[in-house]
Formats: structure tokens, C-alpha cells, sequence
């Protein structure tokens, strides 16, 4: 299956695969082909590529997989190969998540912004 990573500055990865691990909102999902059509929301985590010469892991932040039975595409906010992940880095992204839950009013927007903290918190866990 076709797989395209892809941020608002470049295309950061494009090869053909066998699987893909996702971080979904509403939990982890392997992506392989002939997969239904869906559309998902990402946490931020780490995405996991199964396949030859294309394995590998790459660290999101957040934004929408696009899965069809041929393929998949990753819209991310931020991505990078999981070695290029650092804790400035992700210290930056949990700044802004922390601002986010001071700004976000009570209800829904709070609950997501406190779930966004808690997601790059443990993302900085799995980096290390």
C-alpha cells in the first residue's frame, strides 16, 4: 500500500509499505491495504511503518490520516523521523498545548486542550 506523510511545509515521506501503525483519537489503529475508507483524527504520538526498506517511526503531532484500500495519507501539524525528535522540541509543542487549555473556555474545548497536554506529555515519554 501507498503511503504519503505529509506536513504544511514539505512531503515528508512517500514509499510503498505493508502497514502502518496510527496514533487515532479514539486509539491506535494498523493501517493495511484493502483497509476500509475512513478518516481520523491523530493524537499526538508516534506513527510506525512496516515494510522492507521503509520501515520506520515518526513522531506527530497531531492532524488527520486519510485511509482508503489502496493507501493512506498523514495531513500532520508537525512531523519528523522519530531520531530527529528531541525534547526541545516537544517542550515547545507542550508549551503551546499548555497555553491552548488556558485560553480554552469550560466544556468540550477545555477537555480537548487538557487531552492534548496529556498526549505530548506521553509522547515526550516514548522519545525519551
Amino acid at each position: 500500500m501507498r503511503l504519503d506523510i505529509v506536513t504544511p511545509e514539505r512531503q515528508l515521506f512517500s514509499a510503498e509499505v505493508t502497514s502502518v501503525r496510527l496514533p487515532g483519537m479514539e486509539g491506535d489503529m494498523t493501517v493495511m491495504e484493502n483497509h476500509a475508507a475512513t478518516v481520523t483524527t491523530l493524537r499526538p504520538g508516534i506513527v510506525t511503518v512496516v515494510g522492507g526498506d521503509s520501515a520506520g517511526e515518526f513522531v506527530v503531532t497531531g492532524g488527520f490520516a486519510e485511509i482508503s484500500t489502496d493507501g493512506a495519507s498523514i495531513l500532520a501539524e508537525r512531523a519528523m523521523p522519530r531520531a530527529d525528535a528531541n525534547a526541545d522540541i516537544l517542550q515547545g509543542v507542550l508549551a503551546e498545548a499548555k497555553a491552548a487549555v488556558e485560553i480554552a473556555e469550560s466544556g468540550e474545548a477545555s477537555a480537548a486542550a487538557r487531552m492534548r497536554v496529556n498526549d505530548v506529555t506521553e509522547l515526550m515519554k516514548l522519545v525519551g
